[in-house]
């Protein structure tokens, strides 16, 4: 009939409907799209400044490339001043044909002119390194100065290049990140994002001394920020990348250590790996001990602060006369033991040399760092296992630059806390990644062997010597780092600026007061309410104990949140 419809007629009329229905419906989820996701992120994006981070994170990998080329060369200049060459691989053997006259009085002039750097430059009477940036990380608000940068640069120029033996990579860590807080300082930008620069400052000048920019990366994230949120692989992948390819534009494509092609024999060997994992373990262990006993006795030692790299360069100079391959980084000694150049009695000479050289360099205030000495002592623990392997179990094992390689990582991944990017930077070098596997065993092994018997990497107890201990979990750093005038009340306009009677017998508080002493505070008497004053003793305002610990809740929600975005 003409007024019915076919089916063919309703189908189309109700796919007609539906597509329109379904077109509504996507422009719906569009919308809502639009509204609950894409906004929130760009405002997210937005109140962080990530496109400026990224920026400067860019910037930093060019600048920082080129103050770790300056830093070297300048630590060569010294160098050349007392044995005539600036090539950082042949210390040991041109020191061996210098005068023993000159090669023991080369750390003592130079520790005489570090102890005058000290005493009227450096702020805080030492050089600083990787230690000072997680602390700035944590407690610093994200901020290095460039004074404290470029006082610390020079004085372990000096250092290094009269001899000192200590690493050059940690103090160009904390070069990388003050020029990154350098350029960031200008700019008004949350906290989290002046630490993300601080990072990206750090993977910078690892990727550049090493040319390993995933050594770098990763280095930035397990040992400087603590922690591998996603929003801060971007700036430190392009800080790191950036280096790299300006160094190896200036230095070449080479790596660090030239070493041969080695190979595991056999896969019977991973339980030797596992045994240097302990026995890596232990030297780390014996190298903390070491150095902590060093200051501790340095400390003892009453002597003004211009005489204590001296006195320190005194004793590095007479064991230099025997044992040269003491002197500075130690890169010539290094790369011979990988090559397995040295025998079994000469590893282990090295190797309690190497701890002990450090620990007076360390205790007597001269500039350095330990990266370069945990690889030193690394490779030496190896070569020395490996031969002693060898004898045992002739047929099975490996030669003795396996060994060496994977004692390396191992004794510098349990010193510095690093054990990824320790692993990281041997497997850049080798390119091996068999080789690799045996190096996460042996340095599981010694990391654990390490937190076991001391609880903290080398970092983590300087820190803990100035009184923050990270081990305790971010609470700790909020209560040094929260003050009272962040969340105190303050006094309103035109009331009086005399203290009340009620609280005039209660503890009374600053502004700049931290957290931890406003708590304790508060529990002295229960109290909920204490008045906060200023250097004069006039009323400021009030410190509320429900608001302090708001604070202090919020601070932490803002650390977890930064820790996993």
């Amino acid at each position: 009939m003409a007024g019915e419809r076919t089916d063919e007629q309703r189908g189309e009329s109700g796919r007609g409907s539906a597509g329109e229905d379904g077109r509504a419906h996507g422009h719906g989820a569009f919308a809502e799209w639009i509204e609950e996701q894409f906004k929130p992120s760009v405002s997210a994006m937005r109140a962080s400044r990530m496109p400026l981070v990224w920026l400067l994170a860019l910037i930093t990998g060019v600048a920082g490339a080129y103050a770790i080329l300056l830093f070297r060369m300048g630590i060569g200049l010294v160098q050349r001043v007392w044995l005539g060459s600036s090539a950082e691989n042949i210390v040991a053997t041109k020191a061996h044909f210098t005068h023993p006259v000159i090669v023991f009085l080369a750390p003592v002039i130079g520790g005489l002119v570090v102890g005058a750097l000290l005493t009227w430059f450096a702020p805080r009477r030492r050089a600083e390194a990787v230690a000072d940036v997680i602390e700035a990380e944590h407690i610093g608000r994200g901020r290095i100065g460039w004074y404290e940068g470029f006082v610390s640069a020079v004085v372990t120029i000096v250092s290094l290049g009269a001899g000192a033996s200590a690493g050059r990579e940690g103090p160009a860590v904390h070069i990388g990140s003050s020029i990154a807080s350098v350029l960031g300082q200008p700019f008004a930008m949350p906290l989290a994002s002046r630490k993300l620069l601080l990072a990206a400052g750090a993977a910078a000048a690892v990727s550049a001394s090493f040319n390993a920019p995933i050594a770098g990366v990763v280095f930035a994230h397990e040992v400087i920020l603590g922690h591998y949120a996603l929003s801060a692989f971007v700036p430190t992948v392009l800080a790191s990348v950036t280096a790299t390819v300006i160094t190896r534009a200036h230095l070449g494509d080479w790596p660090a250590f030239i070493i041969p092609q080695y190979h595991i024999a056999s896969n019977w060997e991973f339980p030797a790996f596992a045994l240097l994992g302990l026995v890596s373990g232990l030297v780390a262990v014996a190298f903390l001990l070491s150095t902590s006993t060093a200051d501790w006795l340095a400390r003892k030692v009453r002597l003004p602060l211009w005489l204590r790299p001296a006195a320190g360069g005194i004793i590095i100079g007479g064991m230099a006369i025997f044992i040269p391959q003491i002197i500075g980084v130690g890169y010539e000694a290094t790369n011979l033991a990988l090559k397995g150049r040295y025998g079994l009695e000469m590893l282990l000479v090295l190797l309690a040399a190497k701890i002990a050289a450090t620990a007076v360099t360390l205790a007597s205030r001269f500039g350095g760092g330990v990266f370069s000495p945990s690889l030193f002592l690394g490779v030496m623990t190896g070569g020395a296992f490996g031969l002693t392997a060898a004898h045992f179990m002739p047929e099975l094992a490996s030669e003795q630059g396996v060994y060496s390689l994977v004692g390396m990582g191992a004794v510098a991944g349990a010193i510095l806390g690093a054990p990824l990017s320790t692993a990281l930077i041997v497997f850049e070098l080798t390119g091996d990644y068999h080789m690799t596997i045996a190096l996460l065993l042996a340095t599981s092994i010694s990391s654990v062997v390490m937190q076991t018997l001391i609880g903290r990497s080398f970092f983590h107890w300087q820190l803990a010597t100035r009184g923050l201990d990270l081990n305790e979990g971010p609470h700790r750093a909020i209560m040094r780092t929260l003050k009272v005038g962040d969340f105190m009340i303050p006094r309103e306009k035109g009331t009086s600026t005399k203290v009340p009677e009620e609280f005039a017998d209660r503890p009374l508080l600053r502004k700049d007061d931290t957290l931890r002493k406003a708590l304790r505070a508060f529990g002295k008497g229960s109290y909920t309410r204490l008045a906060v004053v200023d250097r004069g003793g006039r009323l400021m305002g009030w410190a509320d104990h429900g608001r302090a610990m708001e604070a202090f809740n919020d601070k932490l929600i803002e650390i977890s949140v930064e820790e996993h975005k």
